[in-house]
């Protein structure tokens, strides 16, 4: 069966979340000769953030900033880093649970003066 689009009716939905998560709700339609459930599933990312950090250090000596990284979502997250930048390193996985706050240990070693 196919339909054409003057046969669609559209269902305007306003969906207004208070965090970042993974959201799921069903909507039942019923007339007098037909039931159906449709399942939805509404993924909410938060704004990106740019964040500037200076990092001063004699050469071949490093320094560590721990980065706070809040979960205020409904699920616990597996997070991967990925670092550019010579010099720098830190883990390559972090897992954040649900409502935490995990620390990122961001470390510079520098290997000439910069």
């Amino acid at each position: 069966l196919f339909l054409d689009r003057s046969d669609a009716v559209e269902l305007p939905i306003k969906f207004i979340p208070r965090y970042a998560g993974c959201y799921h709700c069903q909507i039942l339609l019923k007339s007098s000769c037909d039931v159906r459930v449709y399942e939805i599933e509404c993924v909410v990312n938060t704004d990106q953030a740019e964040a500037e950090l200076e990092f001063r250090t004699p050469a071949y000596q490093a320094v560590i900033q721990d980065i706070p990284i809040s979960n205020m979502s409904s699920q616990d997250w597996k997070l991967e880093a990925i670092l550019e930048g010579q010099g720098f390193y830190g883990p390559s996985l972090i897992n954040v649970g649900l409502g935490e706050t995990a620390l990122y240990p961001l470390m510079f070693r520098p290997i000439a003066e910069c």
